[in-house]
């Protein structure tokens, strides 16, 4: 039976929200864990401001397992997980879950190496002048590479909004559930290109305040 697409309209706003919700939820979490989780492995790296071998070798091989595992993957791994978390394995919130797990070890190394570009002439004359670790971290660190942040949290965005996508797979809601439900199983070619497109503006919206954004916390 073919769908009217007019009619299914409103179907598609929610999708779009559905995706909306999820991208901004992981998002947000995925930042909480990932920054701290950056920051931590610049400054415990060797010559860091708390160099600590042990805890950055712990950190890094944490990142590194959890960054080696495709999304899709990891997306159907971690079902008992999210049932255990959220209650269930399908629908929006149940989504977050995989892309949070996914997504905040990316944004972590995405950190460390934004925070990597802050001179050491910086950081040097900050220690000079009596600075703590702590104070270097928030008053040096953070605001000379906050443009570079602003940047590369642009980027895991709209890695996170294709992630988003796959969650369709196993009913995550969302624009790629739409799209696997009518596009792909019910072969309604003009709703996989409506959210195609979609998709696509998502991205480039993205992208563009992202670039307006980092240009206006960029240092003169």
């Amino acid at each position: 039976m073919q769908v009217n697409l007019i009619d299914f309209w409103p179907r598609i706003l929610e999708a779009t929200y559905q995706t909306l919700l999820m991208v901004g939820i992981s998002l947000l979490v995925a930042t909480l864990i990932g920054l701290p989780l950056g920051i931590a492995l610049v400054v415990t790296k060797q010559g860091g401001l708390l160099e600590n071998n042990s805890i950055f070798n712990g950190l890094s091989a944490v990142v590194n397992f959890f960054r080696s595992i495709p999304f899709i993957i990891l997306l159907v791994a971690i079902l008992p997980l999210t049932r255990l978390i959220v209650g269930t394995s399908i629908g929006t919130a149940a989504a977050s879950v995989p892309l949070i797990i996914f997504s905040a070890p990316y944004i972590a190394r995405l950190v460390e190496s934004s925070l990597l570009e802050v001179k050491t002439g910086v950081i040097e004359a900050a220690e000079a002048m009596g600075a703590t670790p702590w104070q270097i971290i928030w008053r040096v660190y953070i605001p000379e590479a906050l443009s570079s942040i602003v940047l590369n949290l642009t980027i895991a965005t709209i890695g996170l909004v294709g992630a988003s996508a796959m969650a369709g797979f196993v009913g995550g809601g969302g624009l790629g559930d739409l799209a696997i439900s009518y596009g792909y199983q019910r072969f309604e070619t003009d709703i996989m290109v409506v959210t195609v497109l979609l998709l696509v503006f998502i991205v480039q919206a993205t992208q563009m305040v992202g670039n307006l954004l980092s240009k206006k916390a960029k240092r003169q």
